[in-house]
């Protein structure tokens, strides 16, 4: 199972780096005023994928952080009060000597 998945990977690059190849053009961008960029079109698409990409993963992430703090808070045990009995075979004549 690890190889179909390592190959699935390496087929995904393989046909990414075939598309930049092909495609690896230059594309002015239009800036504000009269201010122009050429940039290669695959670098622009990595560019917009991670601006898109990056703050949603990081949502994420830090909701999955919260959830966890949440969760090892909650899974720690009560402590122990004033009010909680004696401990289990201890005599009430025992404590007040």
């Amino acid at each position: 199972m690890q190889f179909l998945r390592t190959l699935f990977w390496v087929v995904i690059a393989v046909f990414v780096a075939i598309m930049a190849r092909n495609n690896w053009t230059d594309v002015t961008l239009n800036l504000w005023g009269s201010l122009q960029a050429d940039i290669k079109l695959p670098l622009l698409i990595a560019v917009a994928f991670l601006l898109g990409f990056l703050p949603v993963f990081l949502i994420l992430r830090a909701k999955v952080w919260r959830l966890r703090r949440k969760l090892m808070l909650l899974e720690q045990p009560a402590p122990m009060t004033a009010n909680t009995p004696a401990t289990v075979g201890s005599e009430p004549n025992e404590l007040a000597r």
